[in-house]
């Protein structure tokens, strides 16, 4: 795919449509805009521009459209398979400017909203109209809204209240060509031609750059109760997931933390979890509501299912900083491994049921072709996060090996009745594993849409599909 590189020109032109100190060449932004946060990827634009407005990118995109230059839009830079990584060059398009909360519409639990919104910035404010925005990737802290959409953001209250896509009514996107649409209306049904919102979401920037966002917000939960249970058998741990659902309870949120994780979370942060000789992984579970006492009455019923499946004794979080440092201590799961060694981190997902069959053939697969991995993740969901990890390997087994164990993990998850990618998305580290779970005709339907969509593929180029 060979695209224009850019130059003076190109620049001005730029400057003329955005305003010149919005537009970028020095080298410490074109740096911090070369990476995300998948392993040490680097991939450097030729320039990074910040416009204001939807009116704003589709300039920008009908000048790219025309000077054949790639673009690559970009929020906050967290994702982890390299989907906001300008690997041709080009433009990045950041829209860390558009980054108003427009509306809080009380009456029909509704917010209007700018893609590069902070979730937990969000999240705080419908939380002070007693509202709840669920999803919460473990960077809700940094990441912008309109990321989420596009990689189809999950996180721990997914397995009771579902990811982003089941919270998002309209969008307003700016296609490759130029133009403005509205992908849908402001309703809780809407059965009005294809779903063109729901095509938006998950597509990873490839489609489309989201420029407003219309969300459903749910009364927020005044109550919460938290277990921290530990196993002295990985397995056994991810057994007991599915028994909790068959008995009728569904947490809040059911997460799956394996020792050698723990341990290098506590080196990490300074959180302290107790970890007794033989214990080999903790379930973290969580119950929400609005009646304590009904969710003392889930905890007990819960509590007697995993003392079954051979758990040690259940902890109670008894305080709200107790609360604080479990949820901390998993959502840093990920930087924890990551300061330790460089690493690989697949997002795997089976029907919950199949979870230690998953978690078992990691292992053997590891095994056999000489990585070690540390799991976590999701576990009510299915959803395993399995980091593989450099350690003492040699660079030629590292780029040898390893790909071919991620390919058998993968098929294993396809063979489970399950796929590639839970929640991060393909991007642009997994693109080469799409024949896994689709057939060519399924690659052809997408690609279909992709060359709809964005006639001379300018849009984020080299993602989700292999170039051949």
């Amino acid at each position: 795919m060979a695209f224009q590189k850019i130059n003076q020109h190109h620049l001005h032109e730029l400057a003329r449509l955005v305003g010149d100190s919005f537009v970028y060449t020095n080298q410490e932004i074109l740096a911090s805009n070369a990476h995300d946060y998948t392993e040490d990827l680097r991939f450097y634009p030729e320039v990074v521009v910040k416009p204001s407005s939807a009116a704003e990118i589709s300039a920008i995109l009908q000048f790219c459209n025309k000077e054949n230059i790639p673009a690559t839009p970009r929020g906050a830079g967290t994702g982890l398979s390299g989907g906001a990584l300008p690997v041709h060059g080009g433009i990045v398009i950041s829209t860390e400017r558009l980054n108003k909360i427009i509306q809080i519409d009380e009456r029909n639990l509704q917010a209007t909203v700018e893609p590069g919104v902070i979730n937990q910035v969000f999240q705080d404010a419908v939380m002070e109209k007693n509202l709840f925005y669920p999803p919460d990737p473990a960077s809700r802290g940094s990441c912008f809204l309109g990321g989420n959409l596009a990689e189809c953001a999950g996180g721990p209250k997914a397995v009771k209240y579902g990811v982003t896509k089941d919270y998002i009514l309209n969008c307003e996107v700016v296609l490759p060509t130029g133009e403005i649409i509205w992908t849908g209306a402001n309703v809780l049904k809407n059965s009005t031609g294809y779903n063109l919102t729901q095509l938006i979401i998950g597509s990873e920037g490839t489609l489309g750059i989201i420029t407003r966002i219309v969300v459903r917000l749910i009364p927020l939960p005044t109550e919460n109760l938290l277990l921290l249970v530990p196993f002295f058998s990985a397995e056994k741990a991810c057994e007991a997931v599915s028994a909790i659902f068959r008995s009728g309870v569904t947490p809040s949120a059911l997460e799956f933390m394996e020792r050698d994780c723990i341990e290098y979370v506590m080196k990490f942060v300074d959180v302290k979890i107790p970890l007794k000789e033989g214990i080999q992984a903790h379930l973290i579970v969580e119950v929400d509501g609005n009646d304590k006492d009904v969710l003392f009455k889930e905890c007990e019923k819960i509590s007697e299912i995993l003392y079954q499946y051979e758990c040690d004794e259940i902890l109670f979080a008894d305080s709200t900083q107790q609360k604080a440092d479990l949820w901390r201590a998993r959502r840093s799961a990920g930087e924890a491994v990551k300061s330790h060694s460089i690493y690989k981190e697949e997002d795997t997902v089976v029907p919950r049921a199949e979870l230690p069959a998953l978690l078992k053939g990691v292992k053997a697969i590891g095994t056999k072709y000489g990585f070690r991995s540390i799991c976590y993740g999701h576990a009510g969901d299915g959803n395993l996060h399995v980091n593989i990890i450099k350690e003492e390997m040699s660079d030629e087994a590292w780029a040898n090996e390893v790909p071919k164990g991620i390919r058998e993990i993968f098929q294993l998850c396809v063979q489970l009745g399950g796929t590639i990618s839970g929640e991060h998305g393909i991007g642009y580290v997994q693109k080469n594993y799409m024949n896994i779970p689709f057939s060519s005709t399924q690659m052809n339907l997408m690609k279909g849409i992709k060359n709809l969509f964005d006639p001379k593929g300018i849009l984020n180029p080299g993602k989700i599909f292999p170039e051949v």
